[in-house]
């Protein structure tokens, strides 16, 4: 009997990238594969380097993708790579605060809008980590998925919605693979664009 493949990703559950995670395993047929979740990708990169994960997943636009990929690249391969959007996110804040003075977000969404009318910025872990917030009222506004307010539309309003974004996902193990030109998609959606 064989073990289960295991992927570290950053949590918590219902985080796009746990989300993205669960669609690339469905998407490889691997249905046997396990899924641990982090709070920081540092712990999950020592977790991949001491074998205790198979692989990790990391969106590109992550604020420690660059530090991961430069401080492991000795220890830690990019075997993987794909294209694939996010759940639909918003600004969101709370109905009963009429001017939000505070607004969470996860770091890779900070620059989705100028947030130079919130005086008090939270980083957080994820966007399931600022919907909590939110629900707690532990902050007046907050980057997060639509989800939130189609959930609970009487406390939560959307401000500025973003929709849906496409982000390059990364995936890392091991063991390098035996690539010694370009490898890339064949028949990606892009070349109708090149055609045209």
């Amino acid at each position: 009997m064989t073990t289960p493949l295991r992927f570290g990703t950053l949590g918590t559950e219902g985080s796009n990238h746990s989300m993205i995670v669960r669609k690339y395993i469905a998407f490889r047929k691997l249905e046997d594969a396990e899924i641990v979740l982090y709070t920081d990708f540092r712990e999950a990169f020592e977790a991949l380097v001491a074998g205790d994960l198979d692989f990790i997943l990391q969106v590109s636009v992550h604020p420690s993708h660059t530090e991961m990929s430069a401080r492991y690249v000795h220890r830690v391969h990019v075997v993987d790579t794909f294209i694939a959007p996010s759940k639909s996110l918003a600004i969101i804040s709370r109905t009963d605060v009429e001017q939000p003075r505070s607004i969470a977000f996860q770091p890779a969404t900070k620059h989705y809008a100028d947030l130079s009318a919130w005086p008090r910025q939270i980083d957080e872990v994820s966007i399931m980590t600022v919907a909590e917030g939110l629900q707690a009222g532990r902050f007046d506004s907050g980057i997060t998925s639509v989800e939130l307010v189609e959930q609970a539309p009487d406390r939560f309003r959307i401000d500025q919605l973003f929709g849906p974004i496409t982000d390059v996902w990364v995936l890392f193990g091991r063991k390098p693979l035996d690539i010694r030109s370009l490898s890339a998609w064949p028949d990606a959606p892009v070349c109708r664009y090149f055609h045209e």
